[in-house]
């Protein structure tokens, strides 16, 4: 199943997610991490990982939380969202993780 942005695209390496990180955060969006054990149409509702880190300035905090959630929840589907506090609304959101379900 293709999922969201990014989703024709190989998986990606801890660099190049530290990357699209940075890129959201240096444009100001807060960075929040969701996850839910299913995916399909009618399931629009994802468990947020925490809050959303509107201090956040480095990559790095996010990979860490973004570990800690994959650690915790190894059946699920993992996404990062970034919400742009101007217009209150997502601006960006891509899966990161897609669990081995066999």
């Amino acid at each position: 199943m293709k999922l969201e942005t990014f989703s024709y695209l190989p998986p990606m390496n801890e660099a190049l997610l530290r990357s699209q990180i940075q890129n959201m955060i240096d444009k100001g969006y807060a960075p929040a991490i969701e996850y839910c054990d299913t995916v399909n149409t009618y399931n629009s509702y994802w468990s947020m990982w925490g809050l959303p880190m509107f201090e956040v300035r480095d990559a790095a905090a996010v990979v860490y939380e973004l570990k800690a959630c994959q650690k915790a929840n190894e059946n699920s589907y993992i996404k990062i969202n970034g919400f742009d506090p101007v217009t209150q609304a997502q601006a960006i959101s891509f899966v990161v993780y897609i669990p081995n379900k066999g």
